[in-house]
């Protein structure tokens, strides 16, 4: 089979007002980015707002493992399958970050014959929106060090900064730096550091506002830090609220593709859902449902991270309903849940399928608990044998799920009409009975060991000293009521990246907590989780090159 790369430089691409024309938009509801892109009208989604919602389809996952899920190509595929068996349906998708795509993950832009497209394009710098958050940030950066430059009338104290910098790639190089050496002249020294830009909190303001005014107004409430009283010191106190909006002017733009089959995608942000909430924009999502019957959209990672943050938060913000849930799985990452080394994954191994079945299942009570119908999804590699795929069959009967088998990396759409079948019926026929996991009126504390209990499966939760007294402040500032969005390793139910499968007596460690106040959440900080990551020892780009005719290579 070809490459990713080879299958989107042979697909054949609608010019993108035809796909504009088939969603039925009007000439100032879009400007083209090119051919094949567009960006969307910010007032698009308002002018729309008498239209009936459609359903909206969440894919989730098992903890994602070295092996492999797949969960962007299934969503991309059902979306076609949905297409071929006569549904009108759209796609909502995050953009890629460039230090995973550089780095190790790969690209977000799905895979095989489920791709969005261009994908050179949607997985390296698109329509600039990740620049433009990143000049954002780290305008605020200039404004804060100038301000104390320039007697800092706000009595900012410097050692208590909470606004990092920020840069699309993974440097672990710059998680912990020193500014303004050199003399009066170079500014105030003081410590600080990187951030991955998907891990800002700009990044995740854009993903939850609901237009222009809407984003001004939540730059406005970001806490930079702190004063030598221990007072918020806000980006409204900087007065600087307005610049920040006008470089993120066209990056609130939702953006406009198609897939490998001409499908509709809409794809805007990226928080990652290790470190931030993990979902595309509020804004994509329900612009989608707006043009479409159905809209299948992904949360990063597995169900106890995207799934939960895009259901506590986002769902919660944007004011919609989830109609129906995909639980992606492989029998690959099933193996190595049960014990498999990655590169035994080729051999059958039913027993240690049996074993990583675990995983699965508390994926699945963690839908259930929502109260979401739901479909599990068995995302088919080559390697895969009949007596492992049954094995997942016949176990999802026994346990009263349902399952379908889909090969929507090799077949496109077609590989994917049994799950958009049934996953059609679940959604029509849901009766809504949503619940969400913690109630905005417990206490911070309380909402964080709900979901370490709830979701991960923890014994309990151990906050540190530091974590303690940020608790209390937080709570006495009035941010207590706000939704927990916590920050823990996605290749674990726990706190341990190397706890594979369902751990048992565990405790959730939280080492300590961030405002978010203009996104809207508390960050509580897991482990050793990290918010920029680094490069592993053979990055992917060693693999990556453009030949003279500006012809992309190498890039998966």
């Amino acid at each position: 089979m070809k490459s990713d790369i080879e299958i989107a430089q042979n697909a054949e691409l609608k010019p993108i007002d035809k796909i504009a024309a088939g969603l039925d938009l009007k000439q100032e509801d879009w400007e083209p980015y090119g051919h094949t892109k567009a960006k969307l009208s910010d007032t698009l989604l308002n002018k729309l707002d008498d239209k009936p919602n459609g359903k909206v389809i969440l894919v989730t996952s098992i903890n994602p493992t070295p092996a492999g899920e797949g969960k962007s190509t299934v969503t991309v595929g059902l979306g076609q399958a949905l297409n071929r068996i006569g549904k009108n349906a759209m796609i909502a998708l995050r953009e890629p970050s460039l230090g995973p795509v550089m780095g190790m993950k790969g690209g977000a832009a799905g895979g095989g014959f489920s791709q969005v497209l261009p994908m050179e394009d949607i997985n390296l710098h698109f329509t600039g929106d990740l620049h433009a958050i990143t000049s954002a940030n780290n305008a605020l950066s200039a404004m804060i060090d100038n301000h104390i430059h320039r007697g800092n009338e706000l009595n900012i104290d410097p050692r208590r900064i909470e606004w990092k910098r920020v840069m699309d790639m993974n440097d672990r190089a710059l998680r912990q730096i020193v500014v303004g050496l050199g003399g009066p002249l170079r500014g105030v020294p003081r410590e600080d550091g990187f951030n991955i830009t998907v891990a800002s909190e700009i990044m995740a303001i854009l993903c939850l506002a609901t237009g222009l005014e809407d984003l001004k107004a939540r730059l406005a409430e970001i806490v930079i830090g702190y004063t030598y009283d221990e007072q918020p010191v806000t980006v409204k106190d900087l007065e600087v609220e307005g610049a920040l909006s006008l470089l993120l002017k066209d990056a609130i733009k939702p953006n406009l593709v198609q897939t490998t089959e001409n499908t509709p995608a809409i794809i805007h942000g990226g928080p990652f859902a290790n470190i931030a909430h993990g979902c595309n924009s509020i804004m994509a999502t329900k612009t989608a449902a707006k043009l479409s019957d159905y809209v299948v959209t992904e949360a990063g990672f597995g169900a106890d991270l995207g799934a939960e943050k895009f259901l506590d938060i986002k769902s919660r913000a944007g004011e919609f309903n989830t109609d129906a849930a995909v639980i992606v799985a492989t029998v690959r990452a099933l193996k190595m849940h049960g014990g498999v080394e990655q590169d035994k994954l080729k051999s059958e191994n039913v027993e240690a399928l049996k074993a990583g079945m675990d995983n699965l299942k508390k994926h699945i009570e963690t839908i259930e608990s929502f109260g979401l119908p739901f479909v599990v999804a068995i995302n088919k590699f080559p390697t895969d044998t009949n007596a492992e795929i049954d094995f997942i069959k016949t176990w999802c009967e026994s346990e009263n799920v349902d399952v379908a088998l889909t090969d929507v990396h090799a077949n496109g759409g077609e590989g994917g009409t049994e799950l958009a079948e049934k996953i059609v019926e679940k959604a029509d026929a849901s009766v809504r009975n949503f619940n969400y996991v913690y109630d905005l009126n417990e206490t911070l504390e309380a909402k964080i060991r709900k979901i370490a209990q709830s979701v991960y499966g923890a014994d309990d939760i151990e906050l540190s000293q530091t974590a303690k007294k940020q608790l209390a402040f937080y709570e006495q500032q009035g941010w207590g009521k706000l939704p927990v969005c916590m920050a823990k390793t996605q290749y674990s139910l726990s706190d341990d990246p190397s706890l594979l499968g369902r751990p048992k007596n565990f405790t959730v460690e939280i080492r300590e907590l961030r405002p978010s106040i203009g996104a809207g959440f508390i960050v509580a900080l897991t482990g050793n989780m990290m918010t920029m990551p680094g490069l592993p020892a053979k990055p992917a780009a060693l693999n990556m090159d453009v030949d003279r005719n500006g012809r992309v290579l190498g890039l998966f």
